[in-house]
């Protein structure tokens, strides 16, 4: 079953956590073949791969959390996959977030949701999203 969103007690689970330390976010994408963005939308029927709309959100996001203090501690090219099925993630990374708060605030913004989010919804067909507290 491919998960695109936490669901309700994983998010509880989340924000039960402490909110006054640094976290890092450990991204684990698979990318559809061929984005759907929604009819309606100015992307539907462009034809653009699900990476090529993920580098979409990304700049989005990259936008919306640029003065929170969010950073990319991680990324690197998939090689091979040393355990585990082949193929199972395009993408790997780690976010760096000061703290939860900054990360909850990012969720629940008004642009993030509208304008960005879009984007991750037509590129992703799976991913993992896993918090460890950061140092």
């Amino acid at each position: 079953m491919p998960h695109i969103d936490p669901s309700r007690e994983n998010w509880q689970r989340f924000k039960d956590l402490p909110r006054d330390r640094p976290i890092h976010m450990l991204n684990l994408i698979k990318f559809r073949d061929l984005a759907q963005y929604p009819e309606g939308h100015p992307n539907h029927g462009k034809g653009l791969t699900g990476r090529e709309a993920y580098a979409i959100y990304l700049e989005g996001f990259q936008r919306v959390v640029a003065d929170d203090g969010a950073a990319m501690v991680w990324e690197a090219p998939i090689e091979c996959v040393v355990t585990g099925p082949e193929g199972e993630w395009d993408e790997a990374f780690v976010m760096g977030y000061p703290n939860s708060g900054v990360f909850m605030a990012m969720v629940k913004n008004e642009e993030y949701v509208r304008d960005v989010v879009p984007h991750r919804s037509a590129a992703v067909a799976d991913s993992r999203l896993i918090r460890f507290g950061g140092k």
